[in-house]
């Protein structure tokens, strides 16, 4: 109950940053004048930052990482279902990190239909902005690494191994995290965003977990 208490507490300040982002020093500082929120604090931000296109390249190549897990996992569940034959024989880490995994892409699929800010630059390629707030990728590498942590020591028996895993998912958040600010293609409550509310779905995913 307590981290369920927690959980909605990061998700209510989500909540409340992204009204404060749509209302508070909103000017046209983006590209092509485009209005963005905290614009004092996102500009100095992004002019200590610049762009960084490696990092870019980094962090987007850590998201094709986390959609792998997401995969093996799925597939473990799979089979789990083929040899128990009742979905919920399957294991509970595994039925809740399908939601866990079907809810961030929801939030990925609202937020770039709902746009809250627009990104600092358009990157090569495109021919108009996209949709920033929250960063998605950080919130799929925190959302992603953060709850596979949570359980891989139950399907790596090896705790030498689990180990290693576990400092290697963290670390990998730490970056996916640094690495998406260095980039300079989120303005700086995009990522702030991104952490609160993937603070709140481990949380809310490690209160379901925690009882079996």
């Amino acid at each position: 109950m307590k981290k369920r208490i927690i959980s909605g507490l990061f998700l209510f300040l989500f909540i409340v940053l992204m009204i404060l982002v749509k209302n508070v020093d909103v000017k046209p500082i983006g590209p092509n004048g485009t209005l963005v929120g905290f614009s004092s604090i996102n500009e100095s931000f992004h002019n200590l930052t610049g762009v960084n296109y490696l990092w870019y390249e980094i962090t987007d190549t850590l998201g094709i990482v986390a959609i792998l897990l997401c995969v093996v996992f799925g597939f473990i569940g799979f089979l789990q279902l083929i040899y128990r034959k009742k979905l919920f024989s399957v294991d509970i880490e595994i039925l809740a990190l399908g939601v866990l995994f079907i809810i961030t892409i929801g939030l990925y699929v609202l937020f770039n239909v709902v746009t809250i800010n627009q990104r600092p630059v358009i990157i090569p390629g495109d021919t108009e902005l996209e949709a920033s707030f929250p960063s998605s990728h950080t919130m799929l590498a925190i959302v992603v690494f953060g709850s596979v942590s949570m359980i891989i020591s139950k399907y790596v028996k090896d705790n030498n191994i689990s180990r290693i895993i576990k400092i290697t998912l963290n670390t990998l958040i730490i970056i996916a995290i640094i690495g998406r600010l260095l980039s300079g293609v989120h303005w700086f409550t995009d990522i702030v965003g991104a952490i609160l509310m993937s603070i709140s779905l481990l949380l809310a995913y490690n209160s379901v977990i925690e009882k079996h």
